[in-house]
């Protein structure tokens, strides 16, 4: 007879399902990786046995594992290992600074590589006097910072000497190098695909390893944990992004499931091949837990930086004038498609959209598709989904999009300033109608988008969906468009079962529910009794994927 013994049994907690229809039990049993049991300890008395390894919450609250949708996990480990970080909010005297105890400490010719300035800094460093400043203190090391959308970088005149830039250098497509308006002179700024020129000459400088790829990965993987985060998407998955998921799931090193969106064009951010070439490739990289079935678009840029497409235009301009409203990357036709070929292929696309403009050209395309198409299981996504037109609201439900929240910015941050400058504060502050959206029906999914966030920190996430203020206390008392803020206990499905869902992970994870894998994290607080101002406080004490600890708080 076979022995029907859990190998693992939690007992006497306050469990937070996220299954609508049994929200909250005291028990749970695993075997297998496997959630087997779910209730009161009676329910899991008959499956524990003399080998169960048996946990005793002492009343702490357990809850699934939050789902990320919109992470970079690359980029967000080579910052936490390799790079120089200070915050949005620093000042131009703090980032200068910064870069002068980097120089001071960096080999002779070594990049410096960094981030991140606020958008609301881009009018002042986009300057020959900033620029003058920066080149003083970096010491004749080449520099590169990013700014907090990671779409725009600073650099000083040795790294722009490097990348073979001078005042004669033309506009790049979809992209913009910044000069004084009165003698043509480089400031260093480089707008959206610009900023590419740079990245790609730090790439071929060989300035990272495989080995430090790889250690990038790993320390991301662990930060997820810490989090008490358990499966994700990967924003933006080149080969080497695939590479390096797929060697982690195979040595057994992979503590979180993994879906993947790889890049229909290549990002200006990252290199390598995209698109057609990229995706025949994806049974490649295909493991137990590491599942390519997403593509990435760029549909638009960002606010800050005028490149984000919207209906109405931006504040006026010495350069673009009193009527520019930005333009998307990819046209209508070509978008429609990419959507089609993708669901064709089985492929979720993510959209990225900044502005609402691009974000009604993204729904168009959907909206055409499906109309040949039919309905799908295939879910896509509009990333960001932070400006929308209001007739655009009620779409979302109708064409079963999900509306992906990242990054964590419902609260008055340096992206708002710098939105503020570009649109006029109004339009600025008009940013995530997620109750509206809720209200017609919408998924509506919680990303990070790190390291555009400084850490995947979810519940600083979570506290900006109820409160709609910024949990750090950096703007005190500031609420952004408060009618929109939601409950606890809806900004908990935000971030598991609806992100499972929209990532294609619902049968797997997301609540805690029998044949689900064991993916639960332990809380030191019951969140839905805490006060919504504390919720970023909260600390995940364990993290259980599959059964096995992978994080265990100090």
């Amino acid at each position: 007879m076979p022995d029907r013994s859990a190998d693992l049994v939690f007992t006497n907690g306050r469990i937070y399902t996220l299954d609508r229809r049994r929200p909250w039990a005291s028990a749970v049993a695993v075997k297998g990786g496997r959630i087997v049991a779910v209730g009161e300890g009676a329910d899991v008395a008959a499956l524990t046995g003399t080998a169960t390894r048996v946990v005793d919450l002492k009343g702490a609250m357990m809850m699934p594992g939050i789902v990320d949708v919109h992470a970079h996990l690359m980029m967000g480990g080579q910052a936490e290992l390799f790079e120089l970080r200070f915050p949005p909010t620093a000042s131009f005297d703090t980032l200068i600074a910064r870069v002068g105890e980097a120089a001071a400490k960096a080999p002779e010719g070594s990049w410096i590589i960094g981030g991140q300035w606020g958008s609301d800094l881009l009018p002042k460093l986009n300057r020959l006097e900033a620029l003058a400043v920066l080149d003083r203190v970096s010491q004749g090391r080449p520099v590169m910072l990013r700014d907090d959308t990671y779409h725009n970088r600073w650099v000083n005149s040795q790294a722009l000497g490097l990348a073979g830039l001078s005042a004669s250098s033309p506009d790049p497509e979809k992209g913009s190098i910044g000069r004084d308006p009165a003698t043509g002179a480089l400031t260093g700024m480089m707008i959206e695909s610009a900023a590419g020129i740079v990245e790609r000459t730090i790439a071929q400088s060989g300035h990272y390893t495989e080995e430090m790829d790889r250690a990038a990965m790993a320390r991301s993987i662990a930060t997820l944990n810490s989090y008490g985060v358990t499966a994700f998407l990967d924003a933006a998955a080149m080969q080497p992004i695939l590479a390096a998921l797929k060697g982690l799931d195979d040595r057994g090193e992979l503590t979180a499931w993994s879906v993947s969106a790889m890049p229909a064009v290549e990002p200006s951010f990252m290199f390598g091949i995209a698109g057609d070439e990229l995706i025949a490739l994806r049974e490649q990289y295909r493991g137990v837990h590491a599942k390519p079935d997403f593509v990435k678009i760029f549909l638009d840029g960002v606010p800050g930086a005028r490149t984000a497409a919207f209906h109405e235009p931006y504040t006026k301009d010495p350069v673009l004038g009193c009527c520019f409203r930005g333009s998307t990357i990819v046209t209508v036709p070509e978008l429609i498609r990419w959507v089609g070929k993708c669901e064709k292929l089985g492929l979720g696309v993510k959209i990225h959209c900044a502005g609402d403009a691009a974000v009604s050209q993204a729904l168009d395309a959907i909206d055409v598709v499906r109309s040949f198409n039919g309905s799908t299981t295939v879910m896509h996504h509009i990333a960001h989904a932070s400006y929308i037109a209001p007739d655009d609201i009620a779409r979302f439900a109708e064409l079963g999009v999900v509306a992906d929240l990242s990054p964590f910015l419902w609260y008055p941050t340096s992206f708002l300033e710098g939105h503020k400058q570009t649109m006029g504060e109004a339009r600025a502050l008009r940013f995530w109608p997620n109750r509206d959206l809720l209200a017609a029906g919408a998924l509506l999914a919680g990303g990070s988008d790190w390291p555009v966030m400084p850490n995947p920190d979810p519940w600083d996430g979570i506290e900006g969906l109820v409160t709609r203020r910024n949990p750090s206390g950096e703007f005190p008392g500031a609420a952004l468009w408060p009618e929109q803020a939601i409950d606890v206990a809806t900004a908990l499905e935000i971030f598991t079962i609806n992100s499972a869902r929209a990532i294609g992970l619902a049968d797997t994870v997301g609540s805690i529910e029998i044949g689900k894998s064991a993916d639960l994290i332990v809380l030191d607080r019951n969140v839905l009794e805490t006060p919504a101002d504390d919720l970023a406080d909260t600390k995940v004490l364990t993290t259980w994927f599959e059964g096995r600890v992978v994080y265990e708080r100090a």
